[in-house]
């Protein structure tokens, strides 16, 4: 099988820089990909967080101008990851949020930030880089949306392009005065190119262009393409369907492993799942709430916006209070939203705590401490953080939307007969309909020893990254052996 060379191009990767979930993905498909005999080079900004962790370093290329100044593609690895970093200071060399300034505003020069970042990755698939010349540039996100584009409007030979969505509601959108400063031609600003009601729309622009498609599940794959949860986008994705595919995502079940991990108080396994207890005493503790070994322990992990469905969590802790369940929370995000949850903490003491920002180490003792962990997303392309439930033993409560509908069992009455669900699903996405989850999860609670044999099927369950590498490289290889075929005499 030959090895197929793959530059994959991202605004962050764990763990040199992360905001999300995107991180997490580019961060650990990587090494599942090699052991499909896909070797993946990332690109990536050269933020001070990268630069500072960056060994074995090698200029590759330069540009003596790259929208705003000098800069220069550097070779090199990070914890374990082959990388190109893209180091131009006046773009990048900026403290905190990869995205936004520290006023809490977006920075306002996002477009040439990008811009730069698709238009060294285009430079990179022509062979700016001696000696390496990919055969598929996996673009991830709007920020990478451009790269599709520039290829394809400067034209043959160019390696094949795959844009994978992780969010459609995150789109990219910039003044169409830009555009020949972003180096697209005239004929670019079409409704079959990149122009996007009146604007540049940089997500846009990867979607009409790539070669392939792909989102973060199978549902949210149909989902996109309905007027309902298609951003604005679905009619350009339902033209598209031919080549769209929905692969779903793991995690690094390395990193996410109970039975390993040295945050948490107790290690723990299948066989050794008692010992959960010790992590649930600790969760408690670190967080402020009694000590009650009896109550429903309710973890959540998530960013606090309308569409993870924090707002109707708020609404419905006093009925999740008075059912004697507990809960535990760590985010940040609407400042509103944080505010509300802040004021509700206070007016529960001791029955709801918040941390309001980000501990990766609190992250990990709320997975293995809490009994459920809820996500009521509004959508969900695909979710990380009930696959680290599963993973953990932490039942997951879920909305069935996106990814949550395609990685959680439900514990039906058939499914529990059958010995097959790992959670609790709800539908529609409502607070009347998360409280009566919460209620499923309490009754079903009550049978400790069903419990326990549900938390054991979601140990059981595969979240990690091999299948998920396998249906990319399959993709690699068909897009590859299809541009052969055309190429062909």
């Amino acid at each position: 099988m030959r090895r197929l060379h793959v530059l994959a191009v991202a605004s962050e990767i764990f763990p040199l820089v992360k905001t999300g979930g995107l991180a997490d993905v580019v961060g650990a498909l990587p090494p599942a990909l090699a052991r499909e005999s896909i070797a993946t080079r990332t690109l990536v900004p050269g933020y001070p967080a990268v630069r500072d962790k960056l060994a074995e370093v090698a200029v590759a290329h330069s540009f003596p101008q790259l929208h705003g100044g000098a800069a220069q593609l550097l070779i090199g690895k990070a914890s374990g990851l082959d990388l190109l970093v893209l180091d131009a200071p006046h773009l990048y060399a900026r403290p905190g949020n990869p995205y936004v300034g520290p006023d809490g505003h977006e920075w306002p020069d996002n477009g040439l930030r990008f811009a730069a970042l698709a238009s060294a990755a285009a430079a990179v698939a022509r062979g700016a880089v001696p000696g390496y010349t990919p055969d598929i540039v996996h673009c991830h996100d709007w920020q990478a949306g451009l790269v599709p584009a520039l290829l394809h409007y400067r034209g043959s030979p160019r390696p094949a392009t795959v844009m994978t969505v992780h969010n459609l509601s995150f789109q990219g959108q910039f003044p169409r005065d830009l555009l020949a400063r972003i180096g697209l031609p005239p004929n670019a600003y079409t409704i079959d190119g990149v122009e996007y009601h009146g604007t540049i729309g940089y997500l846009k622009a990867g979607l009409a262009l790539a070669d392939r498609i792909t989102t973060v599940s199978p549902t949210y794959a149909v989902e996109i393409r309905t007027p309902e949860d298609g951003m604005g986008l679905d009619g350009l994705l339902r033209k598209r369907a031919g080549v769209l595919s929905g692969i779903l995502n793991g995690i690094d079940d390395a990193i996410w492993n109970p039975a390993t991990d040295a945050s948490l108080p107790a290690r723990f396994d299948e066989k050794r799942l008692s010992r959960r207890t010790t992590n649930r005493t600790a969760l408690q503790a670190r967080f402020g709430l009694d000590r009650d070994a009896d109550a429903l322990l309710l973890g959540v992990v998530s960013r606090l916006t309308f569409q993870k469905g924090m707002d109707l969590l708020l609404d419905a802790v006093p009925a999740i209070t008075a059912a004697g369940a507990q809960l535990a929370l760590i985010g940040s995000g609407d400042k509103a939203l944080e505010n509300r949850f802040t004021a509700v903490c206070a007016r529960h003491p001791k029955r709801v705590a918040a941390i309001i920002g980000y501990d990766e180490s609190v992250a990990h003792l709320v997975q293995a401490g809490a009994d459920a962990l809820l996500v009521p997303s509004r959508f969900e392309p695909c979710g990380l953080t009930q696959l680290c439930a599963l993973r953990y033993g932490a039942i997951p409560i879920v909305a069935r939307v996106g990814g949550l509908a395609d990685t959680i069992i439900d514990a039906n009455e058939m499914a529990l007969a059958a010995n097959a669900g790992t959670g609790i699903q709800f539908s529609p996405v409502t607070r009347g309909y998360l409280e009566l989850a919460v209620g499923r999860a309490l009754s079903l609670r009550q049978d400790r020893q069903a419990w326990r044999r549900m938390q054991l099927r979601a140990m059981a369950t595969d979240v990690g990254w091999t299948r998920p590498a396998k249906r990319y490289a399959a993709l690699y290889r068909d897009l590859v052996a299809d541009r052969a075929i055309a190429r062909a005499p």
